[in-house]
């Protein structure tokens, strides 16, 4: 089913949405969305972590009938959408302890294939996700995670990364990068906010463990990341994706500039967008417009101390020179550029 779609905007891209074939544009009301997380949840205005979450679950729903159930660690998503005793959830839901949703994802796949092979199946045609934050998958989570990835068990892991521990007060994670504002790295000093060389990048760890399928995608891209989803989903054994989710509150944006900020950390390179398969690249998404990493940082008040007063243009650079890496690295500009 489809609906007209109208656009007054002009210079943005969502004016070309109505360029597209119908069953490719993007329709937020739809009765045939799952909607497997629903209205009255109370996350933040402008979330992205709630807006990652909505399309990745429903991608999921349609690649599997609708047969799927979650394992969700503590955090922000599961805060905001289970208070009890109410729920915004409209499938099995299981909420784990902050560390171990992969750990309980991982109980769940043993237990369908159980079943699965008494009924004389192959494979259970009910699957799993395994979703949290990034503070619940890179640090707390991460022993449990490995583990997963090593046993290939048949789990999808959906880490929605707003690089920090928002749901606590904004405290540093192990996804947080240079210089960023927390409540635990204060911007204070001659090297102020998060430290460099310190975390994990975790899509390139997964992809070392040579598991079946990892990638990245950002909410700036709805459509690549249910498409990566519903592929993910065709696979059996252990997958990884790690979504880019803008934290308004915990990074001090504008609700507004959710969905720029999340186009502006591919367009910069600071965060690659690519799929890998048996531990091999595969496809990377192209920058069309690359857009330099300043214009990314002066939209956030955690790296306001980098602009005040006492600017440190030397800082700016050094988180240059690491998107300049990524781009290098992954060959994310087109012949030309």
């Amino acid at each position: 089913m489809t609906q007209d779609v109208k656009f007054y905007q002009t210079g943005t891209f969502t004016v070309g949405n109505r360029l597209l074939d119908p069953d490719q544009r993007t329709v937020q009301s739809s009765i045939a969305r799952d909607n497997s997380l629903t209205s009255g949840h109370r996350a933040c205005q402008g979330c992205g972590e709630a807006l990652g979450a909505r399309y990745a679950v429903d991608a999921a729903m349609r690649a599997t009938g609708g047969q799927l159930i979650a394992a969700n660690a503590t955090g922000c998503l599961e805060v905001f959408s289970t208070p009890y005793p109410e729920t915004s959830w409209k499938l099995p839901w299981l909420h784990s302890l902050f560390g171990n949703a992969a750990a309980v994802g991982s109980g769940i796949a043993a237990a369908l294939a159980v079943k699965a092979r008494k009924a004389g199946l192959e494979h259970s045609a009910t699957r799993v996700i395994a979703q949290g934050g990034d503070g619940g998958t890179t640090d707390i989570g991460f022993g449990c995670l490995s583990g997963m990835f090593e046993r290939n068990d048949d789990v999808l892991y959906i880490c929605y990364d707003n690089e920090g521990y928002m749901n606590t007060g904004v405290q540093r994670s192990s996804a947080t990068p240079p210089a960023a504002r927390t409540a635990t790295t204060m911007p204070l000093g001659p090297n102020p906010g998060e430290e460099f060389g310190r975390g994990k990048n975790v899509p390139l760890i997964a992809v070392a463990h040579e598991i079946p399928y990892v990638a990245t995608a950002t909410v700036a891209d709805l459509h690549d990341l249910e498409t990566k989803v519903e592929k993910a989903m065709a696979f059996r054994g252990a997958r990884y994706l790690q979504v880019f989710v803008p934290c308004p509150l915990g990074w001090g944006s504008a609700s507004c500039d959710t969905i720029k900020l999340a186009r502006l950390a591919h367009e910069t390179g600071i965060f690659p967008v690519f799929e890998a398969e048996h531990g091999e690249i595969t496809a990377v998404s192209k920058i069309r417009h690359r857009q330099p990493v300043e214009d990314y940082l002066r939209l956030q008040k955690r790296y306001a101390h980098l602009f005040g007063a006492h600017p440190r243009p030397d800082i700016v650079a050094r988180l240059q020179a690491l998107a300049d890496k990524n781009i290098k690295r992954f060959n994310l500009l087109e012949d030309g550029q």
